[in-house]
Protein backbone atom coordinates (compact mmCIF):
# COMPACT_ATOMS: atom_id res chain seq x y z
CA UNK A 1 0.00 0.00 0.00
CA UNK A 2 1.71 3.19 -0.96
CA UNK A 3 1.28 6.29 0.61
CA UNK A 4 2.61 9.75 0.49
CA UNK A 5 2.64 12.59 3.32
CA UNK A 6 0.91 15.90 3.12
CA UNK A 7 2.51 19.27 2.62
CA UNK A 8 3.06 21.40 5.89
CA UNK A 9 1.28 24.22 4.26
CA UNK A 10 -1.68 22.21 4.01
CA UNK A 11 -1.92 21.13 7.85
CA UNK A 12 -1.42 24.54 9.27
CA UNK A 13 -4.63 25.61 7.14
CA UNK A 14 -7.43 26.93 9.06
CA UNK A 15 -11.10 25.36 8.80
CA UNK A 16 -12.48 26.90 5.81
CA UNK A 17 -16.36 27.60 6.20
CA UNK A 18 -17.09 25.21 3.42
CA UNK A 19 -15.38 21.98 5.58
CA UNK A 20 -17.04 23.81 8.70
CA UNK A 21 -20.52 23.30 6.73
CA UNK A 22 -19.55 20.17 5.81
CA UNK A 23 -18.99 19.14 9.44
CA UNK A 24 -22.04 20.06 10.84
CA UNK A 25 -23.84 18.30 8.38
CA UNK A 26 -22.64 15.49 8.45
CA UNK A 27 -22.77 15.11 12.08
CA UNK A 28 -26.44 16.82 12.50
CA UNK A 29 -27.77 14.25 10.59
CA UNK A 30 -25.65 11.56 12.57
CA UNK A 31 -26.89 12.46 15.37
CA UNK A 32 -30.46 12.71 14.56
CA UNK A 33 -29.78 8.58 13.11
CA UNK A 34 -28.48 7.69 16.97
CA UNK A 35 -31.03 9.65 18.31
CA UNK A 36 -33.76 7.48 16.69
CA UNK A 37 -31.93 4.03 16.96
CA UNK A 38 -31.27 4.69 21.23
CA UNK A 39 -34.88 5.26 21.91
CA UNK A 40 -35.77 1.80 21.44
CA UNK A 41 -33.37 0.57 23.84
CA UNK A 42 -34.20 3.57 26.26
CA UNK A 43 -38.30 3.20 26.43
CA UNK A 44 -37.30 -0.60 26.45
CA UNK A 45 -40.35 -1.30 29.37
CA UNK A 46 -42.97 1.31 27.61
CA UNK A 47 -42.65 -0.95 23.92
CA UNK A 48 -42.76 -4.37 25.74
CA UNK A 49 -46.19 -3.08 27.51
CA UNK A 50 -47.98 -1.71 24.42
CA UNK A 51 -46.78 -4.09 21.80
CA UNK A 52 -46.34 -7.46 23.54
CA UNK A 53 -49.02 -9.91 24.68
CA UNK A 54 -48.97 -11.50 27.86
CA UNK A 55 -48.65 -10.84 31.58
CA UNK A 56 -45.19 -12.06 32.07
CA UNK A 57 -43.15 -8.94 32.45
CA UNK A 58 -39.86 -10.56 32.25
CA UNK A 59 -40.63 -12.11 28.79
CA UNK A 60 -41.90 -8.93 27.22
CA UNK A 61 -38.64 -7.07 28.10
CA UNK A 62 -36.82 -10.30 26.90
CA UNK A 63 -38.49 -9.26 23.51
CA UNK A 64 -37.80 -5.69 23.16
CA UNK A 65 -34.58 -6.36 24.38
CA UNK A 66 -34.35 -9.05 21.63
CA UNK A 67 -36.04 -6.12 18.87
CA UNK A 68 -33.12 -3.62 19.96
CA UNK A 69 -30.23 -6.50 19.37
CA UNK A 70 -32.07 -7.70 15.85
CA UNK A 71 -31.19 -3.40 15.04
CA UNK A 72 -27.56 -3.88 15.96
CA UNK A 73 -27.77 -8.12 14.22
CA UNK A 74 -28.51 -6.18 11.20
CA UNK A 75 -26.05 -2.97 10.75
CA UNK A 76 -22.79 -5.55 9.18
CA UNK A 77 -25.93 -6.01 6.33
CA UNK A 78 -26.56 -2.15 5.97
CA UNK A 79 -22.99 -1.43 5.58
CA UNK A 80 -22.87 -4.39 2.90
CA UNK A 81 -26.03 -2.41 1.18
CA UNK A 82 -25.57 0.93 1.70
CA UNK A 83 -21.35 0.76 1.52
CA UNK A 84 -21.53 -0.67 -2.20
CA UNK A 85 -23.99 1.94 -3.01
CA UNK A 86 -21.70 4.76 -1.50
CA UNK A 87 -18.81 3.12 -3.60
CA UNK A 88 -20.50 3.39 -7.15
CA UNK A 89 -23.30 6.29 -6.53
CA UNK A 90 -21.36 8.81 -4.22
CA UNK A 91 -21.06 9.09 -0.26
CA UNK A 92 -23.85 12.31 -0.43
CA UNK A 93 -27.04 10.68 -2.00
CA UNK A 94 -25.95 7.29 -0.11
CA UNK A 95 -26.73 8.89 3.49
CA UNK A 96 -29.21 10.88 2.74
CA UNK A 97 -31.07 7.60 2.45
CA UNK A 98 -29.94 5.63 5.16
CA UNK A 99 -30.80 9.12 6.93
CA UNK A 100 -34.62 8.88 5.38
CA UNK A 101 -34.70 5.33 5.90
CA UNK A 102 -33.97 6.02 9.91
CA UNK A 103 -36.29 8.84 10.35
CA UNK A 104 -39.63 6.74 8.50
CA UNK A 105 -38.87 3.80 10.84
CA UNK A 106 -38.69 5.56 13.68
CA UNK A 107 -41.61 7.66 13.34
CA UNK A 108 -43.41 4.33 12.53
CA UNK A 109 -42.83 3.26 16.05
CA UNK A 110 -44.44 6.29 17.37
CA UNK A 111 -47.44 6.29 15.04
CA UNK A 112 -48.05 2.04 15.77
CA UNK A 113 -51.04 1.03 16.94
CA UNK A 114 -51.13 -1.28 20.52
CA UNK A 115 -51.70 -5.12 20.29
CA UNK A 116 -54.78 -4.33 22.25
CA UNK A 117 -55.94 -2.39 18.64
CA UNK A 118 -53.77 -4.73 16.30
CA UNK A 119 -52.99 -7.80 17.70
CA UNK A 120 -49.61 -9.74 16.61
CA UNK A 121 -48.96 -7.17 13.61
CA UNK A 122 -47.68 -4.94 16.45
CA UNK A 123 -44.61 -6.90 17.37
CA UNK A 124 -43.89 -8.06 13.77
CA UNK A 125 -44.15 -3.71 12.69
CA UNK A 126 -42.15 -2.71 15.72
CA UNK A 127 -39.44 -5.55 14.90
CA UNK A 128 -39.75 -4.44 11.08
CA UNK A 129 -38.86 -0.79 11.99
CA UNK A 130 -35.84 -2.23 14.17
CA UNK A 131 -34.42 -4.15 11.18
CA UNK A 132 -34.73 -0.91 8.94
CA UNK A 133 -33.08 0.92 11.59
CA UNK A 134 -30.28 -1.02 12.05
CA UNK A 135 -30.02 -1.14 8.12
CA UNK A 136 -30.19 2.57 7.97
CA UNK A 137 -27.44 2.83 10.35
CA UNK A 138 -24.98 -0.01 8.68
CA UNK A 139 -25.12 2.62 5.97
CA UNK A 140 -24.94 6.22 7.77
CA UNK A 141 -22.14 6.14 9.71
CA UNK A 142 -19.64 5.02 7.07
CA UNK A 143 -20.91 7.29 4.37
CA UNK A 144 -20.53 10.29 7.05
CA UNK A 145 -17.31 9.46 8.04
CA UNK A 146 -15.85 8.81 4.81
CA UNK A 147 -17.36 12.08 3.23
CA UNK A 148 -16.03 14.49 6.15
CA UNK A 149 -12.59 12.58 5.64
CA UNK A 150 -12.25 13.34 2.08
CA UNK A 151 -13.11 16.96 2.70
CA UNK A 152 -10.18 17.37 5.43
CA UNK A 153 -6.66 17.99 4.85
CA UNK A 154 -4.33 15.72 5.65
CA UNK A 155 -2.71 16.26 8.66
CA UNK A 156 -6.14 17.32 10.56
CA UNK A 157 -8.56 14.79 9.49
CA UNK A 158 -8.33 12.84 12.99
CA UNK A 159 -9.67 16.06 14.29
CA UNK A 160 -12.08 16.70 11.20
CA UNK A 161 -13.61 13.11 11.60
CA UNK A 162 -13.98 13.26 15.84
CA UNK A 163 -16.87 15.47 15.41
CA UNK A 164 -18.56 12.87 13.75
CA UNK A 165 -17.17 10.13 16.75
CA UNK A 166 -18.85 12.40 19.17
CA UNK A 167 -22.64 12.42 17.44
CA UNK A 168 -23.38 8.57 18.90
CA UNK A 169 -22.81 9.99 22.58
CA UNK A 170 -24.82 12.99 21.88
CA UNK A 171 -27.29 11.30 20.43
CA UNK A 172 -27.54 9.01 23.60
CA UNK A 173 -27.46 11.84 25.18
CA UNK A 174 -30.02 13.59 23.54
CA UNK A 175 -32.32 10.92 23.78
CA UNK A 176 -31.73 11.01 27.64
CA UNK A 177 -32.56 14.48 27.78
CA UNK A 178 -35.88 14.27 26.03
CA UNK A 179 -36.95 11.06 28.12
CA UNK A 180 -36.06 12.57 30.78
CA UNK A 181 -37.82 16.29 30.15
CA UNK A 182 -41.18 14.10 29.38
CA UNK A 183 -40.95 12.01 32.53
CA UNK A 184 -40.50 15.26 35.04
CA UNK A 185 -42.63 17.00 32.85
CA UNK A 186 -45.88 15.09 33.00
CA UNK A 187 -47.30 12.12 35.61
CA UNK A 188 -46.03 8.38 35.21
CA UNK A 189 -49.42 7.37 34.14
CA UNK A 190 -49.37 10.03 31.15
CA UNK A 191 -46.15 9.04 30.34
CA UNK A 192 -46.77 5.28 30.09
CA UNK A 193 -50.05 5.80 28.17
CA UNK A 194 -49.01 8.23 25.42
CA UNK A 195 -46.07 10.15 26.42
CA UNK A 196 -43.14 7.78 25.54
CA UNK A 197 -44.51 7.94 21.54
CA UNK A 198 -43.48 11.73 21.90
CA UNK A 199 -39.69 10.96 21.21
CA UNK A 200 -40.07 8.86 18.02
CA UNK A 201 -43.18 11.13 16.72
CA UNK A 202 -40.44 14.03 17.25
CA UNK A 203 -37.71 12.25 14.81
CA UNK A 204 -40.13 13.74 11.84
CA UNK A 205 -39.24 16.91 12.93
CA UNK A 206 -35.38 16.33 12.79
CA UNK A 207 -35.50 14.40 9.81
CA UNK A 208 -37.00 17.13 7.95
CA UNK A 209 -33.76 19.61 9.40
CA UNK A 210 -31.29 16.97 8.49
CA UNK A 211 -32.45 16.20 5.16
CA UNK A 212 -32.18 20.29 4.39
CA UNK A 213 -29.12 20.58 5.61
CA UNK A 214 -27.51 18.05 3.96
CA UNK A 215 -29.39 18.70 0.34
CA UNK A 216 -27.13 22.02 0.80
CA UNK A 217 -23.77 20.02 0.10
CA UNK A 218 -22.16 18.85 -3.10
CA UNK A 219 -20.20 15.97 -3.17
CA UNK A 220 -16.53 14.59 -2.03
CA UNK A 221 -13.71 15.83 -3.88
CA UNK A 222 -12.43 12.54 -3.71
CA UNK A 223 -15.25 10.87 -5.33
CA UNK A 224 -15.99 13.39 -7.66
CA UNK A 225 -12.55 13.12 -8.69
CA UNK A 226 -12.48 9.63 -9.19
CA UNK A 227 -15.94 9.85 -10.93
CA UNK A 228 -14.57 12.36 -13.48
CA UNK A 229 -11.52 10.21 -14.33
CA UNK A 230 -13.69 6.92 -14.51
CA UNK A 231 -11.55 4.78 -11.91
CA UNK A 232 -14.96 4.19 -9.95
CA UNK A 233 -15.15 0.33 -8.73
CA UNK A 234 -17.39 -2.23 -10.75
CA UNK A 235 -17.83 -4.44 -8.18
CA UNK A 236 -16.75 -2.43 -4.36
CA UNK A 237 -17.74 -6.19 -2.26
CA UNK A 238 -15.58 -8.25 -4.41
CA UNK A 239 -12.83 -5.85 -4.69
CA UNK A 240 -13.15 -4.90 -0.64
CA UNK A 241 -13.48 -8.51 0.65
CA UNK A 242 -12.64 -11.30 -2.61
CA UNK A 243 -9.45 -10.11 -2.86
CA UNK A 244 -7.14 -11.25 -0.35
CA UNK A 245 -5.00 -7.80 0.03
CA UNK A 246 -7.93 -5.56 0.74
CA UNK A 247 -9.96 -8.51 2.66
CA UNK A 248 -6.96 -8.71 5.30
CA UNK A 249 -6.61 -5.08 6.22
CA UNK A 250 -10.79 -5.48 7.07
CA UNK A 251 -9.83 -8.12 9.15
CA UNK A 252 -6.72 -6.46 11.37
CA UNK A 253 -9.43 -3.52 11.54
CA UNK A 254 -11.60 -5.38 12.68
CA UNK A 255 -9.83 -7.56 15.51
CA UNK A 256 -6.68 -4.99 15.66
CA UNK A 257 -8.84 -1.84 16.02
CA UNK A 258 -13.05 -1.59 16.03
CA UNK A 259 -13.67 -5.17 18.42
CA UNK A 260 -11.88 -3.57 21.26
CA UNK A 261 -12.88 -0.18 20.59
CA UNK A 262 -16.81 -1.17 20.63
CA UNK A 263 -16.40 -3.42 23.85
CA UNK A 264 -15.09 -0.12 25.65
CA UNK A 265 -17.58 1.67 24.08
CA UNK A 266 -20.66 0.02 24.76
CA UNK A 267 -19.08 -0.74 28.55
CA UNK A 268 -18.92 2.74 29.43
CA UNK A 269 -22.48 3.84 28.14
CA UNK A 270 -24.56 1.00 28.03
CA UNK A 271 -23.32 -1.48 29.92
CA UNK A 272 -22.71 1.19 32.98
CA UNK A 273 -25.94 2.28 32.53
CA UNK A 274 -27.54 -1.55 32.90
CA UNK A 275 -25.39 -2.46 35.87
CA UNK A 276 -26.21 0.66 37.65
CA UNK A 277 -30.21 -0.26 36.96
CA UNK A 278 -30.19 -4.24 36.67
CA UNK A 279 -27.37 -5.07 39.28
CA UNK A 280 -27.36 -2.16 41.53
CA UNK A 281 -30.95 -1.75 41.33
CA UNK A 282 -30.70 1.79 41.11
CA UNK A 283 -33.76 3.96 39.58
CA UNK A 284 -34.19 4.27 36.21
CA UNK A 285 -34.50 8.21 36.62
CA UNK A 286 -31.34 8.69 39.28
CA UNK A 287 -29.17 6.03 36.67
CA UNK A 288 -30.12 8.41 33.80
CA UNK A 289 -28.83 11.74 35.05
CA UNK A 290 -25.76 10.21 36.15
CA UNK A 291 -25.30 8.93 32.72
CA UNK A 292 -26.57 12.02 31.08
CA UNK A 293 -23.70 13.71 33.27
CA UNK A 294 -21.13 11.58 32.83
CA UNK A 295 -21.33 11.60 29.03
CA UNK A 296 -22.02 15.32 29.12
CA UNK A 297 -18.41 16.37 30.84
CA UNK A 298 -16.66 13.42 28.16
CA UNK A 299 -17.93 14.44 25.58
CA UNK A 300 -15.31 17.23 24.47
CA UNK A 301 -12.81 14.51 24.58
CA UNK A 302 -13.42 12.86 21.32
CA UNK A 303 -12.54 16.21 19.72
CA UNK A 304 -9.26 16.51 21.78
CA UNK A 305 -7.93 12.63 21.33
CA UNK A 306 -8.76 12.90 17.54
CA UNK A 307 -6.92 16.57 17.67
CA UNK A 308 -4.14 14.16 19.18
CA UNK A 309 -4.11 11.54 16.71
CA UNK A 310 -3.30 13.69 14.42
CA UNK A 311 -0.15 14.87 16.28
CA UNK A 312 1.19 11.24 17.64
CA UNK A 313 -0.96 8.72 15.87
CA UNK A 314 -4.21 6.91 15.59
CA UNK A 315 -2.99 3.24 16.87
CA UNK A 316 -0.91 4.69 20.22
CA UNK A 317 -4.27 6.39 21.13
CA UNK A 318 -6.15 3.14 20.82
CA UNK A 319 -4.12 1.00 22.37
CA UNK A 320 -3.90 2.57 25.18
CA UNK A 321 -7.32 3.47 25.43
CA UNK A 322 -7.96 -0.61 25.34
CA UNK A 323 -5.41 -1.70 27.38
CA UNK A 324 -6.03 0.63 30.47
CA UNK A 325 -9.73 -0.18 30.40
CA UNK A 326 -8.89 -3.40 30.07
CA UNK A 327 -6.23 -2.78 33.37
CA UNK A 328 -8.89 -0.73 35.64
CA UNK A 329 -12.65 -2.07 34.93
CA UNK A 330 -12.70 -4.25 37.92
CA UNK A 331 -11.86 -1.98 40.51
CA UNK A 332 -13.91 1.08 38.78
CA UNK A 333 -17.16 -1.04 38.45
CA UNK A 334 -16.59 -2.48 42.29
CA UNK A 335 -16.07 1.01 43.44
CA UNK A 336 -19.47 2.62 41.35
CA UNK A 337 -21.08 -1.02 43.03
CA UNK A 338 -20.16 0.22 46.72
CA UNK A 339 -21.12 4.11 46.26
CA UNK A 340 -24.39 3.40 44.59
CA UNK A 341 -25.37 -0.12 46.48
CA UNK A 342 -22.92 -0.39 49.53
CA UNK A 343 -25.55 -3.05 51.47
CA UNK A 344 -25.22 -5.07 48.44
CA UNK A 345 -21.31 -5.14 47.61
CA UNK A 346 -21.25 -5.75 52.13
CA UNK A 347 -23.71 -8.47 51.34
CA UNK A 348 -21.41 -10.48 48.73
CA UNK A 349 -18.69 -10.40 50.83
CA UNK A 350 -20.46 -11.45 53.99
CA UNK A 351 -23.14 -13.45 52.90
CA UNK A 352 -22.10 -16.97 51.50
CA UNK A 353 -24.98 -18.75 48.91
CA UNK A 354 -24.06 -22.12 47.99
CA UNK A 355 -26.01 -24.05 45.52
CA UNK A 356 -24.75 -27.97 45.97
CA UNK A 357 -26.57 -30.11 43.27
CA UNK A 358 -25.92 -33.03 41.18
CA UNK A 359 -24.03 -31.65 38.03
CA UNK A 360 -26.14 -33.85 35.36
CA UNK A 361 -29.40 -31.69 37.10
CA UNK A 362 -27.72 -28.07 36.16
CA UNK A 363 -27.13 -26.86 32.65
CA UNK A 364 -25.25 -23.89 31.47
CA UNK A 365 -27.49 -20.49 32.28
CA UNK A 366 -25.35 -18.39 28.99
CA UNK A 367 -28.25 -17.26 26.98
CA UNK A 368 -27.39 -13.54 25.69
CA UNK A 369 -30.33 -13.37 23.28
CA UNK A 370 -32.80 -13.56 26.58
CA UNK A 371 -34.87 -16.34 24.75
CA UNK A 372 -33.97 -19.37 26.18
CA UNK A 373 -37.05 -21.00 29.06
CA UNK A 374 -34.97 -22.46 31.95
CA UNK A 375 -37.29 -25.43 34.37
CA UNK A 376 -35.02 -27.50 36.09
CA UNK A 377 -34.77 -26.29 39.51
CA UNK A 378 -30.95 -25.88 39.74
CA UNK A 379 -31.07 -23.34 36.79
CA UNK A 380 -34.04 -21.40 37.37
CA UNK A 381 -32.85 -21.21 41.26
CA UNK A 382 -29.37 -19.98 39.91
CA UNK A 383 -31.06 -17.64 37.49
CA UNK A 384 -33.35 -16.02 39.93
CA UNK A 385 -30.40 -15.40 42.45
CA UNK A 386 -28.36 -14.13 39.85
CA UNK A 387 -31.12 -11.36 38.77
CA UNK A 388 -31.50 -10.61 42.45
CA UNK A 389 -27.69 -10.20 41.78
CA UNK A 390 -26.96 -12.21 44.58
CA UNK A 391 -23.24 -14.06 44.22
CA UNK A 392 -23.48 -17.92 44.73
CA UNK A 393 -21.35 -20.96 44.72
CA UNK A 394 -22.75 -24.14 42.61
CA UNK A 395 -20.79 -27.05 44.82
CA UNK A 396 -21.29 -30.42 43.14
CA UNK A 397 -23.27 -33.09 44.53
CA UNK A 398 -23.11 -36.82 44.47
CA UNK A 399 -24.73 -38.35 41.38
CA UNK A 400 -28.75 -38.62 42.21
CA UNK A 401 -28.15 -36.05 45.03
CA UNK A 402 -31.41 -33.63 45.96
CA UNK A 403 -30.52 -29.95 45.66
CA UNK A 404 -29.62 -28.55 48.69
CA UNK A 405 -29.20 -24.40 49.44
CA UNK A 406 -27.25 -23.23 52.34
CA UNK A 407 -27.23 -19.46 53.25
CA UNK A 408 -24.01 -18.96 55.79
CA UNK A 409 -23.84 -22.96 56.16
CA UNK A 410 -27.93 -22.80 57.31
CA UNK A 411 -29.81 -24.82 54.75
CA UNK A 412 -32.63 -23.18 53.41
CA UNK A 413 -36.20 -25.51 53.13
CA UNK A 414 -37.57 -24.85 49.72
CA UNK A 415 -41.32 -25.50 49.69
CA UNK A 416 -42.59 -27.66 47.14
CA UNK A 417 -44.70 -24.40 45.13
CA UNK A 418 -41.31 -22.54 45.57
CA UNK A 419 -40.26 -22.54 41.10
CA UNK A 420 -38.45 -20.05 41.12
CA UNK A 421 -36.00 -20.11 44.25
CA UNK A 422 -38.10 -17.28 46.36
CA UNK A 423 -37.28 -19.24 49.81
CA UNK A 424 -33.79 -18.87 49.19
CA UNK A 425 -33.82 -15.11 48.07
CA UNK A 426 -35.31 -14.18 51.13
CA UNK A 427 -33.08 -16.15 53.78
CA UNK A 428 -30.18 -14.25 51.69
CA UNK A 429 -32.11 -10.97 52.52
CA UNK A 430 -32.47 -12.02 56.28
CA UNK A 431 -29.02 -12.42 56.09
CA UNK A 432 -27.60 -9.17 54.81
CA UNK A 433 -28.74 -8.74 51.18
CA UNK A 434 -30.84 -5.64 50.22
CA UNK A 435 -34.70 -6.22 49.18
CA UNK A 436 -36.16 -4.25 46.68
CA UNK A 437 -36.36 -0.19 47.24
CA UNK A 438 -33.83 -0.39 50.08
CA UNK A 439 -33.15 2.82 51.95
CA UNK A 440 -29.27 2.44 51.45
CA UNK A 441 -29.48 2.38 47.40
CA UNK A 442 -28.91 5.83 45.68
CA UNK A 443 -31.98 7.62 44.74
CA UNK A 444 -31.86 11.09 43.73
CA UNK A 445 -34.02 11.75 40.85
CA UNK A 446 -33.51 15.71 40.38
CA UNK A 447 -30.73 17.27 38.56
CA UNK A 448 -30.28 19.48 42.17
CA UNK A 449 -30.03 16.16 43.76
CA UNK A 450 -28.14 14.74 41.90
CA UNK A 451 -25.39 17.34 42.21
CA UNK A 452 -25.83 18.16 45.72
CA UNK A 453 -25.55 14.56 46.74
CA UNK A 454 -21.40 13.54 47.54
CA UNK A 455 -22.45 9.93 45.98
CA UNK A 456 -23.59 10.57 43.30
CA UNK A 457 -20.90 13.67 42.31
CA UNK A 458 -18.69 10.32 43.40
CA UNK A 459 -20.74 8.25 40.81
CA UNK A 460 -20.03 10.64 37.76
CA UNK A 461 -16.36 10.96 38.29
CA UNK A 462 -16.11 7.24 37.84
CA UNK A 463 -18.92 6.74 35.29
CA UNK A 464 -16.56 10.32 33.57
CA UNK A 465 -13.36 7.60 33.92
CA UNK A 466 -15.38 5.28 31.96
CA UNK A 467 -16.46 7.68 29.23
CA UNK A 468 -12.96 8.74 29.04
CA UNK A 469 -11.93 5.11 27.88
CA UNK A 470 -14.72 5.68 25.25
CA UNK A 471 -13.24 8.73 23.83
CA UNK A 472 -9.88 7.72 23.67
CA UNK A 473 -10.59 4.44 21.68
CA UNK A 474 -13.74 6.26 19.78
CA UNK A 475 -12.16 9.44 19.16
CA UNK A 476 -9.57 8.65 16.40
CA UNK A 477 -10.83 5.48 14.60
CA UNK A 478 -12.94 7.17 12.02
CA UNK A 479 -9.66 8.67 10.87
CA UNK A 480 -7.97 5.29 10.86
CA UNK A 481 -10.55 3.44 9.26
CA UNK A 482 -11.21 5.55 6.30
CA UNK A 483 -7.08 5.92 5.94
CA UNK A 484 -7.27 2.36 5.62
CA UNK A 485 -9.03 1.58 2.22
CA UNK A 486 -8.47 3.24 -0.99
CA UNK A 487 -11.14 5.81 -2.72
CA UNK A 488 -12.32 3.07 -4.77
CA UNK A 489 -13.98 1.18 -2.05
CA UNK A 490 -13.08 3.07 1.06
CA UNK A 491 -16.84 3.29 1.44
CA UNK A 492 -17.60 -0.76 1.67
CA UNK A 493 -14.27 -1.45 3.29
CA UNK A 494 -14.34 0.81 6.52
CA UNK A 495 -18.13 0.04 7.55
CA UNK A 496 -18.29 -3.80 7.56
CA UNK A 497 -15.23 -3.81 9.93
CA UNK A 498 -17.13 -1.03 12.06
CA UNK A 499 -20.51 -2.08 12.13
CA UNK A 500 -19.43 -6.16 12.90
CA UNK A 501 -17.04 -4.78 15.44
CA UNK A 502 -19.68 -1.99 17.06
CA UNK A 503 -23.04 -3.93 15.81
CA UNK A 504 -21.63 -7.53 17.18
CA UNK A 505 -18.92 -7.23 19.51
CA UNK A 506 -20.01 -4.32 20.69
CA UNK A 507 -23.85 -4.77 20.79
CA UNK A 508 -24.06 -7.74 22.25
CA UNK A 509 -22.03 -6.71 25.09
CA UNK A 510 -24.57 -5.85 27.67
CA UNK A 511 -26.84 -9.40 27.28
CA UNK A 512 -23.43 -11.25 27.06
CA UNK A 513 -22.26 -10.10 29.96
CA UNK A 514 -25.78 -10.48 32.29
CA UNK A 515 -25.66 -14.43 30.30
CA UNK A 516 -21.87 -14.66 32.26
CA UNK A 517 -23.00 -12.87 35.61
CA UNK A 518 -26.07 -15.73 35.57
CA UNK A 519 -24.08 -18.37 34.73
CA UNK A 520 -20.67 -17.79 37.06
CA UNK A 521 -22.62 -16.33 40.11
CA UNK A 522 -20.51 -13.06 40.86
CA UNK A 523 -21.70 -9.91 39.46
CA UNK A 524 -18.65 -8.75 38.07
CA UNK A 525 -17.43 -11.61 36.09
CA UNK A 526 -19.42 -10.28 32.93
CA UNK A 527 -16.73 -7.65 32.47
CA UNK A 528 -14.47 -10.49 31.94
CA UNK A 529 -16.38 -10.34 28.00
CA UNK A 530 -14.76 -7.04 27.36
CA UNK A 531 -11.43 -7.09 28.97
CA UNK A 532 -10.65 -10.07 27.30
CA UNK A 533 -11.99 -9.05 23.77
CA UNK A 534 -9.88 -5.14 24.12
CA UNK A 535 -6.59 -7.46 25.37
CA UNK A 536 -7.21 -9.46 21.92
CA UNK A 537 -7.25 -5.85 20.06
CA UNK A 538 -4.40 -4.73 21.83
CA UNK A 539 -2.27 -7.60 20.87
CA UNK A 540 -3.09 -7.75 17.16
CA UNK A 541 -3.44 -3.90 16.87
CA UNK A 542 0.44 -3.87 17.98
CA UNK A 543 1.70 -6.41 15.96
CA UNK A 544 -0.30 -6.05 12.75
CA UNK A 545 -2.20 -2.57 12.75
CA UNK A 546 -0.15 -0.11 10.77
CA UNK A 547 -0.28 3.75 11.71
CA UNK A 548 -2.27 5.98 9.16
CA UNK A 549 -1.68 9.31 10.38
CA UNK A 550 0.43 10.66 7.46
CA UNK A 551 -1.43 9.08 4.73
CA UNK A 552 -2.72 10.64 1.44
CA UNK A 553 -6.51 9.43 0.86
CA UNK A 554 -5.52 10.04 -2.88
CA UNK A 555 -2.54 8.11 -2.77
CA UNK A 556 -3.94 4.90 -0.68
CA UNK A 557 -3.50 1.78 -3.54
Amino acid sequence: MSVTTAGTARKAAPMTKEERKVIIASSAGTVFEWYDFYLAGSLAANIAATFVPGTNDTAKFIFVLFGFAAGFAVRPFGALVFGRLGDLIGRKYTFLVTMTLMGIATFAVGLLPSYDTIGYAAPVIFILCRLAQGLALGGEYGGAATYVAEHAPNGRRGFYTSWIQTTATVGLFLSLLVILTLRLSMTPEDFNAWGWRIPFLVSIVLLGFSIWIRLQLSESPAFQKMKEEGTRSKAPLTEAFGTWKNAKIALIALFGGTAGQAVVWYCGQFYALFFLTQTLKVDGTTANLLIAAGLLIGTPFFIFFGWLSDKIGRKPILIAGCLIAAATYFPLFEQIARIANPKLIAATEQVKIDITADPATCGTLFDPVGVRVFTRPCDVIRRTLATNSMHYELVQGAAGSPLVATVNGTAVTIPDTDKTGAAIVAAAQGAGYPVVGDATILKEPTIGGVFSNPRSLSLIGLLFILVLYVTMVYGPIAALLVELFPTRIRYTGMSLPYHIGNGWFGGFLPPTAFAIVAASGNIFSGLWYPIVVALMTVVIGVIFLPETKNRDLDNIN
